[in-house]
């Protein structure tokens, strides 16, 4: 059984949470303590990517969403992958607005741009497409809930405040990462930037240190509802 097969059981069992909290802990004790060479990578929409394992159109990514990371995005938050998604919360509050779009509007206010990812970046290209959209639903998930994105559904993460995920990811490589920019925009490149060392373990203390709190504060929250 490969890593991805193995998470994926994780986060299918009746005890995801905790599951999936020793394996990330277990990830990242690695980079605090030298022993793996994992980097954190700086992800345009605002939060930090721990690239934990790859292979065969599969992938493993720990999202940590923490103080100081700016959203550097070029189009907008508004995206769809070409892979689908499986996550789970680590910690924090996770909102996943569902968004629709109009291909066809009388007004358009936005084009839509087809990503393409190489080992440089990104390479950001504007379509002849011109669109609106609107939100058509809005969820939020907590720690231990599981959420899945088919590939292609246009999606804005909504993070306030510290948050981390597992990510699992399976690529659909007959589809472009899409998302929607300005009219105007046009093709570019972004250059996605690993954090130093010293920037990659102070990520992982930070969700280290969520992740040990997070048995206490469970135990409070637990009390508090007996007591009421």
């Amino acid at each position: 059984m490969n890593e991805y097969a193995r998470v994926r059981t994780l986060i299918g069992s009746d005890a995801t949470g905790a599951a999936v909290r020793r394996w990330a802990r277990d990830v990242l004790a690695g980079v605090v303590d030298g022993s793996s060479e994992l980097a954190a990578v700086r992800h345009p929409l605002g939060f930090l990517c721990f690239p934990a394992w790859r292979g065969g159109g599969l992938g493993i990514c720990v999202h940590v969403w923490t103080e100081g990371v700016r959203d550097d995005s070029t189009t907008s938050k508004v995206h769809a992958h070409s892979w689908d998604l499986l996550s789970t919360v680590l910690y924090g509050t996770v909102g996943n607005e569902i968004i629709e779009i109009d291909s066809a509007p009388a007004r358009p206010t936005h084009r839509l741009f087809e990503i393409q990812s190489t080992a440089d970046g990104d390479l950001v290209r504007a379509t002849q497409r011109l669109v609106s959209y609107r939100t058509r639903s809005r969820e939020y998930f907590h720690s231990g809930e599981v959420y899945t994105l088919p590939n292609g559904a246009f999606h804005v993460s909504d993070v306030h405040g510290e948050a981390a995920t597992v990510v699992l990811g399976e690529d659909n490589r007959d589809r472009p990462d899409l998302s929607l920019g300005t009219i105007a925009t046009s093709d570019h490149w972004v250059h996605r930037t690993l954090c130093t060392p010293t920037e990659t373990r102070r990520a992982a203390h930070t969700v280290l240190a969520h992740l040990r709190d997070q048995p206490l504060r469970k135990q409070l929250e637990n009390r508090c509802e007996r007591a009421t």
